[in-house]
């Protein structure tokens, strides 16, 4: 009997987690709904996001579909490593053993759900976009969801049944707000301490700016915590996201677009010079962005609703894994369903068993491996130099970096996290002392 499965979110996990499902024969129909309207006939200026990088977590996750890795690839540029800018104007490398990829997150949405379309046809697989979820039934398996397409009727509700739920619907899921409602569940719910405004420039002149190479995240910090990280797109412009503390931070104040012209020339003069006037006046409209990191204890309800992706464990952008561990989610079900033959009331109550010591670890990693400390940033910079020399001499004796083992392999955070506890202890007091100072 094929079962009805119901995704809320047409982002990078649902769509995966679509294409793992289809491939194992006539035995799922998938139907995802999305609240935004399709990116594919949406101008890109307009549903532009933000950068991502898949590491090699990710990448794997993608190359176990048929043609995915290397479409993905088609349209990425190969960051080789990562270059922190200096006051001084010095700059120190760090340099990768495999790239990163870097696209735009619509980018790969997008090419998730063309792959989904070519492969199969609605007879197993349908999207309804500009549909948001406002109620859950766990009980009587049913999702209703508001029609919110401009062109919609008033009051176009409608509601739909499954057999299987899967809410990758982010970190304010509405079906993991239902989860409340159930026996035994615990939430923890925090915002990162720094918010974030993306910034978008143009092509860099390789003779002017010659700082700025190719294939290099590159990065500035300011004595209040604040960075920002700039990366190139495959159509040569550059983009990234500036971090601030919430508190007393200098960006809520500006209010006129030379007010950001200002900002930047005091403390980003080389991207001040590169900022056109239209940038200056996006940069002041654009709303300030929070991060919410999220820690469930469990991600499943009975045999029919899982939550994957940010639903499920949101966390800080800061080491680039909330993509990448977003979807692995993917093939850890994907295991899981061979592992007990299709079984859902085992696939559902084992991703949680399986999945959360890892989401966990994650969530500590990204909010504290990287220090707020001028002083101690130098010390993390100088242990990966370190790490990264002893693994290539002694590999079997030196484990390799922190940075390497979350970026460059598929090794699971908790090792990760047990490997490197002390760091994080170290970071964490740091951080802690750090703003409670400023």
């Amino acid at each position: 009997m094929v079962k009805k499965v119901v995704i809320v979110g047409a982002g990078p996990s649902g769509l995966l987690l679509a294409h793992y499902l289809l491939r194992r024969g006539d035995k799922y129909q998938i139907d995802i709904y999305e609240r935004r309207s399709d990116p594919r006939i949406i101008p890109f200026s307009k549903s532009r996001t933000f950068p991502i990088t898949l590491s090699e977590r990710g990448m794997s996750a993608l190359s176990k579909i048929e043609g995915l890795a290397e479409a993905v690839r088609a349209i990425s540029v190969e960051m080789l490593g990562a270059v922190s800018h200096q006051k001084n104007g010095k700059q120190r490398f760090l340099r990768r053993r495999k790239p990163l990829f870097a696209l735009d997150r619509t980018s790969l949405t997008i090419v998730l759900l063309q792959k989904l379309t070519e492969k199969y046809d609605n007879s197993r697989f349908n999207i309804r976009f500009d549909s948001k979820c406002s109620a859950v039934n766990f009980e009587a398996k049913t999702v209703t969801f508001q029609n919110i397409a401009e062109t919609a009727p008033e009051g176009g509700e409608f509601t739909v049944y499954y057999d299987l739920l899967i809410g990758a619907d982010g970190a304010s899921s509405v079906v993991r707000e239902h989860f409340t409602n159930t026996e035994m569940f615990e939430l923890e719910q925090q915002y990162v301490r720094s918010d974030y405004k993306s910034i978008f420039l143009p092509r860099p002149d390789e003779n002017l700016d010659s700082k700025l190479k190719p294939g290099y995240i590159h990065s500035w910090r300011l004595d209040d915590g604040s960075a920002l990280l700039l990366l190139h797109q495959q159509d040569g412009m550059m983009s990234g996201v500036i971090h601030f503390p919430r508190d007393k931070n200098k960006i809520v104040r500006l209010s006129s677009k030379e007010d950001v012209r200002q900002f930047f020339r005091d403390n980003f003069p080389a991207i001040a010079q590169k900022m056109s006037d239209s940038e200056a006046e996006d940069f002041l409209s654009r709303p300030i962005s929070t991060v919410l990191t999220i820690r469930c204890n469990r991600y499943h309800y009975g045999d029919s609703v899982v939550l994957i992706g940010d639903a499920a464990h949101s966390v800080s952008p800061s080491l680039g894994q909330g993509c990448n561990s977003a979807l692995e989610d993917a093939v850890i079900l994907d295991r899981l369903f061979d592992e007990y033959s299709d079984n859902l009331a085992k696939v559902t109550e084992q991703f949680t068993m399986r999945r959360k010591p890892d989401a966990h670890a994650l969530v500590e990693l990204s909010d504290n491996a990287f220090p707020l400390s001028g002083r101690l940033f130098v010390e993390y910079i100088l242990r990966e130099i370190f790490a990264k020399f002893m693994h290539k001499l002694f590999p079997n004796v030196f484990p390799p970096s922190m940075m390497q083992l979350i970026s460059e392999t598929t090794e699971s955070y908790g090792k990760i996290l047990n490997l490197h506890k002390s760091w994080v202890e170290k970071v964490k007091k740091s951080n802690k002392k750090f703003i409670e100072n400023l």
